[in-house]
């Protein structure tokens, strides 16, 4: 089964101050570095999401300083860069046609933020048709909330996607693949 990552939202607004900086993330930082390399290894497409904002603002509008992908991923230029306007990654983006060309049936996930784009995505993938899709569970994060803190987020999310959206396994499960 082809498959492809995509790695969403890794951007420098989570990176910029302790206010947006995503939980543990040097850690999942480190996880995404190491599942790209695997991908590299493994002739997996590698697909950046970059959220772009309309409101000029905000720290993810086009040419702001947050709006570039995270200067610490080991990004290369081949890689597919698609950018979107909504938390929904496939939401009048390319990413559907992409895909279909490419011949994609499993989606690789990681990312920011888990209860917004990633969230959004995973189950936009399901409805596309992508029902055999992975989340790399130490590489995604996200901020707290004035409800729960981002580790909370997470686990909460997790146990909501667990086998009815995608398989969750560590980033080791690629990498010793």
């Amino acid at each position: 089964m082809k498959q492809a990552l995509i790695i969403i939202d890794m951007q420098e607004a989570f990176f910029l101050d302790k206010q947006n900086y995503l939980f543990e993330a040097e850690k999942v930082v480190k996880n995404i570095n190491s599942i790209i390399l695997w991908a590299r290894n493994s002739e997996v497409p590698i697909i950046f999401i970059q959220h772009t904002d309309s409101n000029e603002d905000d720290d993810f509008a086009f040419g702001k300083p947050g709006w570039d992908l995270y200067h610490g991923l080991l990004r290369q230029p081949e890689d597919k860069v698609i950018q979107k306007t909504t938390w929904d990654a496939f939401y009048q983006t390319e990413l559907s046609q992409y895909l279909q060309e490419q011949k994609i049936k499993q989606l690789i996930f990681a990312g920011a933020q888990t209860e917004f784009c990633l969230d959004t995505t995973i189950r936009s993938a399901y409805s596309h048709g992508y029902h055999h899709n992975m989340l790399v569970e130490d590489a995604h994060s996200t901020l707290d909330s004035q409800v729960l803190d981002a580790q909370q987020i997470i686990k909460h999310h997790e146990s909501i996607w667990h086998n009815r959206f995608v398989n969750i396994q560590p980033s080791t499960f690629l990498i010793n693949k």
